[in-house]
């Protein structure tokens, strides 16, 4: 091969690597937010999740997007890992889809795809328009990189080294590993697989060799899942290493299968086209794997755990993301219904109240397992937030008196306020983190001053829930009293951070941060007058 036709394999391997970014891409795109609704909704059973999932690596062309995906789902706590691996089954079938389309020769039609895709994307200015140009350009740029692969690699057959190369994958162990290695520096199972289907195509690899790389691409596919967890929290790196322990399952498997039967025999007689036979083995092998393995996903999901056991308060934390005296609403009388939404909230205000007390302690004590904590509870606040919502809705299509429904709309506010309070409490980590980061630090009568302000808020915000639980408002006069002072303390505050401005004894990042918690702080003091006051009948 000469140095000509190995800079048009890469171009043509970029080609198609690029070629697919953009179908993918167009394809989201012109699908909006829908995808990820989908995805997020298929929680009915394993067997939708994984029809779902099918559907979903379809559109976007790459199962590593929807695995991506399902990782942001599992690690924000709207998808269970048993909801997940039916979705990763079902991914792992949809991406064969690309070496099926890739198989029929329509290399004559790619420049008019291209021409076609370019005028939609360039030349109509409807957004919708754009977006399926752009997938048509995808798909021409995809067959286009095909072909000038195939064209490039024809002179590999005659190259002593590259064949060379090419016995050592006869041996079925460093034929899996290549095909492992391969596709995690590709990062794109589909890809791997075509590149492996253009070879045999032109009679440079053998079938046999290039079924154990079809397998091993299916193993290397997860390394963008891996990646893409090391930020996620301990459930998100769960179902990353569920989806390893899936494919690694699979190709145990298949390998097994493949030992015991004439499978392979069975596929090549299947078609006489080389790059048929290769995307059918691609989608065969999903197909038996995922039929064998469904059974047991409840098996796989207990070894994710032994990898990653369960903590303490992971199972806190599941279980105060679950209703606990909402999940009758429609079930008993109206003001029951209504002093059950009112003891979930309060449940949900003590969960935000805990978390903005942890921030504060953050902010003065920083760890990074506080800040995880935090970000923890701030998203069984938000998961809390929607569920109560949703049961709220569910009650006010009850047959409710004027009052009951003042009521409802009253606690409906007061848990948009609780989950603010939450919310605050995640600005206050980020100050903290960045503090932490810029390696600056407050001046000991600035951090004094936040101190005093932060014990009054929490102060208020424990006081207003004790009354919003209670309905006792003999406190009233006392909460009023402190969000007075945590008004004054506001206007002080950044009247002495000003002075020290003019007296340069206040570092520029430090105090914009101070501002910012001063800030923060007051507006946790108002949610918490709003939520003293909810309930009271003006």
């Amino acid at each position: 091969m000469t140095i000509a036709q190995f800079l048009s394999l890469l171009g043509g391997v970029g080609l198609f690597l690029f070629g697919m970014s953009i179908m993918s891409t167009g394809l989201k795109n012109s699908c909006g937010d829908n995808l990820q609704i989908i995805l997020e909704k298929a929680t009915t059973n394993k067997l939708v999740a994984v029809l779902v999932g099918i559907a979903m690596t379809v559109l976007v062309q790459s199962s590593s997007a929807t695995d991506v995906m399902v990782i942001g789902f599992v690690n924000s706590g709207m998808m269970a890992l048993s909801q997940a691996i039916g979705v990763i089954l079902g991914a792992n079938i949809g991406t064969t889809i690309t070496a099926q389309i890739t198989a029929f020769n329509i290399a004559t039609f790619t420049p008019f795809l291209l021409f076609i895709g370019a005028v939609m994307y360039l030349f109509i200015k409807n957004n919708l328009t754009k977006h399926i140009g752009s997938v048509i350009m995808g798909f021409g740029m995809l067959f286009q990189g095909i072909t000038i692969m195939k064209t490039a690699i024809a002179p590999l057959s005659q190259s002593a080294l590259f064949v060379n190369f090419l016995t050592t994958l006869k041996n079925p162990f460093l034929a899996l590993l290549f095909g492992i290695a391969f596709t995690a520096l590709l990062q794109s199972s589909s890809s791997s697989t075509v590149i492996f289907q253009a070879f045999v195509v032109q009679g440079i690899l053998d079938y046999d060799v290039a079924v154990y790389l079809v397998i091993g691409a299916a193993i290397g596919s997860v390394t963008p899942n891996l990646l893409a967890s090391l930020t996620a929290n301990r459930n998100g790196k769960r179902s990353a290493i569920l989806n390893l322990l899936f494919n690694v399952i699979r190709a145990l498997v298949i390998i097994v299968v493949i030992n015991v039967t004439p499978l392979l025999s069975w596929i090549q007689s299947t078609s006489a086209d080389p790059g048929r036979q290769i995307a059918n083995t691609h989608t065969i092998f999903a197909l038996i794997a995922v039929c064998i393995i469904f059974p047991f996903t409840d098996y796989i999901i207990k070894l994710t755990y032994m990898f990653i056991p369960e903590l303490p308060e992971e199972t806190r934390a599941a279980e105060d993301r679950q209703l606990v005296f909402m999940s009758q609403v429609t079930n008993v009388p109206p003001h029951m219904a209504i002093h059950q939404a009112q003891l979930e909230a309060a449940r949900m205000g003590a969960i935000a109240a805990e978390n903005f007390e942890k921030a504060i302690d953050c902010f003065f004590d920083y760890s990074p397992e506080k800040v995880e904590d935090v970000e923890e509870r701030e998203e069984t606040v938000n998961i809390l937030n929607h569920a109560i919502q949703d049961a709220m809705v569910k009650l006010q299509a009850l047959n409710l008196t004027p009052e009951n429904l003042r009521k409802i709309s009253a606690i409906t506010i007061a848990v948009t306020d609780m989950e603010r309070i939450s919310d605050h409490a995640e600005n206050i980590i980020e100050y903290a983190t960045r503090m932490k980061n810029k390696k600056t630090k407050l001046s000991k009568k600035a951090a004094k001053e936040l101190k005093d302000m932060a014990e009054n808020s929490m102060e208020e915000v424990e006081l207003a829930l004790e009354i919003f639980t209670s309905e006792n408002y003999e406190s009233l006069p006392k909460i009023e009293k402190l969000e007075a002072k945590v008004d004054k303390q506001e206007k002080q505050l950044i009247n002495h951070h000003v002075e020290r401005l003019m007296d340069n004894k206040c570092e520029p990042i430090a105090g914009v941060i101070f501002s910012d918690m001063v800030t923060d702080l007051e507006r946790c003091a108002d949610h918490a007058i709003n939520i003293a006051y909810a309930l009271k009948d003006h």
